[in-house]
């Protein structure tokens, strides 16, 4: 079926917010959050958002609270060991597969665009926002005319290369005086320097310019080159969907960066089961009871959490394997069985779908001391271990499930994070990527988890005896340490502190007051 189109043949009347948002989940689903709370308060527009096909699950979602469902066929994540080819150097393969995959992306989002903006004028009010891996967003807002403004849930996930000023100022001067000259509250060095470097790249500029008729470098005459001087452009506006209880804010921040709370998806767009998905609606509304919180499906999910007074404790490393990064799931569960020999404790494991994973438990499923059940919507449900670790290959929101175990261990995902200190539990982090490091070694910082772990603690290279035992006992030092009074009182009391926040009424508050009016204003 078509995508739709919100700009009618006919002269539209609304002005029409796009929530373009790229990446797994966890860079995903916080935006969706905001584009279906600012659908419900902002009825006077129309609302869009434009993410991965693989979302598609969202689509039901965002529609129900009136939000149109644009899909783009990119994956959520490249990974080479995904993309290798059998003749040829893999690296050179992989590079030419993703700048084709790039290409196709960018001509995806234009065509979006064009179709959802139409033809007609832009109308006040119009805008675009964006997360930090849909960048094609802010030229495209430049494009058609309309406002952007850049949404996300963590502390922008790359930094510029150390001699990025040097060059830029050598090869740009004129537009480096520009952006270090900006008056306040205009946009400048600090913008870019802070997110806005990888637009001021050959790859983005080639883009502009060819394909969409722009300026080869933003803040430029596409005919001269010079910047415009006689335009100075307001400092965009950055919202973070974090706490200040938990992520300081320098003051050399720019301007325009607001600092809204944690952006948490609705509990029931979390559950990959429709019917528990249903249930949990109904006990929010109050029309069921929250002891009928799971389905009669889930009862082996259930029964494990319950079995012991003993909460479990958490394991998943989300779309870590979908990244490349757990070549070997055979070593990791072996790792998991070697922790249980050593502790008493439970755990519960979700897969995340991860089909490589998946297989593994199903192979560990079929000894005789596990008990497993598939459900007919292909969710696995596997008890491993004399019953002692519970594998989930479905979706249970964090928000339902960390509250009922003792700690999580994770990738250090944004989402993850949030989650955990929201339900005050001590985080063991094994990081593996982008801004999973600074969540890992800020949650030690901030006394709620120990010291970062290495992927080998969790991944281990080789399969070998000598190295799953050495791995699962540097895990057990790093649970006995986060199981500590010390560090679940820390959770506790960070939990306590950011309680009271609601980062996505905050973020609509702001877009309200210093987008929406100030545009109706002028």
């Amino acid at each position: 079926m078509a995508s739709p189109s919100l700009a009618a043949e006919a002269m539209r009347t609304k002005p029409i917010a796009v929530f373009m948002a790229f990446g797994t989940k966890g860079d995903v689903y916080p935006i969706s959050a905001l584009a279906a709370a600012f659908a419900c308060d902002q009825r006077q527009y129309e609302v869009a958002f434009v993410t991965h096909a693989a979302h598609e699950n969202l689509k039901g979602h965002l529609g129900s609270k009136g939000v149109a469902y644009f899909p783009i066929s990119s994956p959520p994540a490249l990974s080479s060991q995904q993309h290798n080819d059998t003749g040829g150097s893999t690296e050179v393969s992989f590079s030419l597969q993703k700048k084709e995959m790039t290409r196709k992306h960018r001509q995806e989002c234009l065509s979006v665009i064009e179709r959802i903006y139409g033809e007609g004028p832009v109308l006040d009010g119009d805008l675009i926002i964006i997360n930090f891996f849909a960048l094609e967003g802010w030229s495209l807002a430049e494009l058609f005319h309309v406002w952007c403004v850049v949404a996300a849930p963590y502390v922008v996930p790359y930094s510029a290369p150390s001699t990025f000023e040097r060059q830029f100022r050598n090869e740009l001067p004129l537009l480096y005086r520009y952006l270090r000259e900006a008056p306040t509250g205009k946009i400048g060095w600090e913008d870019v320097v802070h997110w806005m470097w990888p637009l001021f790249t050959e790859d983005w500029g080639t883009w502009r310019s060819h394909d969409l008729q722009l300026s080869f470098w933003p803040f430029t005459d596409p005919v001269t080159g010079l910047p415009t001087w006689h335009e100075r452009p307001s400092s965009p506006l950055l919202l973070y969907g974090f706490s200040q209880e938990v992520v300081e804010c320098p003051g050399y921040w720019p301007s325009a960066v607001r600092v809204c709370g944690f952006w948490f998806p609705p509990v029931d767009w979390q559950f990959s089961c429709a019917t528990c998905a249903e249930m949990s609606s109904l006990i929010s509304l109050r029309k069921l009871n929250a002891e009928d919180e799971l389905c009669s499906g889930h009862s082996m999910l259930k029964c494990f959490l319950e079995y012991s007074a003993e909460p479990p404790i958490f394991i998943s490393l989300s779309s870590v394997g979908s990244m490349g990064f757990l070549g070997n799931p055979q070593a990791f569960l072996r790792v998991l069985g070697n922790v249980l020999d050593i502790t008493t404790h439970r755990f519960i494991l979700l897969s995340a779908g991860y089909g490589p994973l998946d297989t593994a438990i199903k192979m560990l499923a079929q000894t005789p001391s596990a008990a497993s059940e598939q459900m007919q919507s292909g969710e696995i449900q596997s008890c491993l271990f004399d019953g002692r670790l519970f594998c989930f290959s479905g979706a249970v929101p964090y928000d339902w499930l960390f509250p009922r175990c003792a700690a999580a261990i994770h990738h250090g995902g944004s989402g993850s994070t949030a989650a955990a200190l929201r339900a005050g539990i001590p985080q063991i982090i094994c990081p593996f990527i982008l801004d999973q490091f600074y969540w890992a070694e800020r949650m030690f910082w901030l006394g709620v988890a120990p010291q970062p772990l290495n992927r080998n603690c969790l991944v281990p290279d080789k399969d070998e005896d000598s190295c799953i035992l050495e791995a699962a006992n540097v895990l057990v030092r790093a649970i006995n340490y986060a199981l500590s009074p010390k560090v679940k009182l820390h959770a506790t009391q960070i939990a306590n502190r950011i309680s009271t926040e609601d980062g996505v009424s905050t973020a609509l508050q702001i877009i309200k007051e210093e987008i929406i009016c100030t545009d109706t204003k002028s």
